[in-house]
């Protein structure tokens, strides 16, 4: 069959010309120093998660005839494959950084070896998050039902892949792999935040967790919840500083309802339970219960998330 007939003139050639002539101006993205190397795919780190969802539990997201016999063939065999092509995209990632580019293979191998050790802690975590979510959630008929419905199960599964690649100084993918979810699920995690075990997002669309967020054991929080930084400080340039810790501390089994915001690098003490809609920039003692009247104030000093 031959291909269809133009029916407009698009003027190409000028495009294109203009387009190469842009990309030869200085650019804002950062790329290899200067040098043409490969970026990381997002499409293929998709393919990753998926694949690692189910090398760690490979009843629910594995082959739907694989046997108990076969498992272990088959998580050998997927991690196998899966950990080279993680190699891959870890490889690129440190060459966008000037300081990766010379022993970027080397960096890349010991990288994903050392995140390979470290999934049996997150499966761990994993199995503690989805017990949390059942026993969380009356409308929850099994754990099974957790596991393959719940977005805020998707999205701490995501965020404890990429949070361990965080902790491992792998460059750029921690963060794909949490944007990846944030698409998913609208549920927002900064792969830098600390997150205790059995954590429950509950509905989930939303929420915003922030880089230097310090979550405890057996927290729970509800839909729309933002734990954001009060404002932002900035460097002799006028730019933000980078790393500094402006995120909310949450400890023990507490409990955030829906729509709340809490700013600034304050504490929520342990066993506390903060109401819907709540807008709070203040530190309250452990076992304190928060309304939204009695959270009533002022707020100066800068906005954000």
């Amino acid at each position: 069959m031959s291909p269809p007939t133009p029916t407009t003139s698009w003027c190409l050639d000028h495009v294109v010309a203009r387009l190469r002539e842009a990309r030869e101006q200085p650019q804002v993205t950062q790329h290899g120093c200067g040098q043409a190397v490969p970026l990381p795919s997002r499409d293929l780190l998709l393919q990753i998660v998926a694949a690692l969802r189910s090398v760690l539990f490979p009843a629910h997201f594995g082959p739907a005839e694989l046997s108990r016999a076969v498992v272990d063939h088959f998580v050998g065999y997927t991690l196998d494959r899966t950990l080279q092509s993680l190699r891959e995209q870890i490889r690129r990632g440190l060459l966008l950084s000037c300081d990766g580019i010379a022993d970027a293979p080397t960096q890349a191998e010991h990288m994903t070896q050392q995140f390979a050790s470290l999934l049996p802690e997150i499966y761990l975590q994993l199995q503690s998050d989805v017990r949390a979510a059942f026993a969380g959630d009356p409308a929850a008929t099994s754990p099974d039902e957790a596991m393959l419905c719940y977005p805020g199960v998707t999205a701490i599964t995501h965020h404890r892949l990429a949070h361990a690649l965080h902790r491992l100084a792998v460059p750029l993918i921690p963060r794909i792999i949490a944007e990846l979810s944030h698409t998913q699920t609208g549920i927002d995690i900064h792969p830098g935040a600390q997150i205790g075990s059995s954590f429950f997002i509950d509905h989930g669309t939303g929420v915003v967790i922030g880089e230097t967020c310090v979550i405890g054991e057996r927290v729970r929080i509800y839909q729309g919840v933002t734990l954001g930084a009060k404002s932002f400080p900035l460097d002799e340039h006028g730019n933000p500083r980078k790393g500094i810790p402006r995120h909310p501390v949450l400890e023990d089994d507490v409990v955030i309802y829906a729509g709340a915001t809490i700013l600034g690098r304050i504490v929520i003490g342990r066993g506390s339970s903060i109401g819907g809609n709540v807008w709070l920039t203040r530190s309250v003692p452990p076992n304190s219960r928060l309304t939204q009247a009695q959270a009533s104030e002022s707020f100066t000093d800068g906005s954000g998330i």
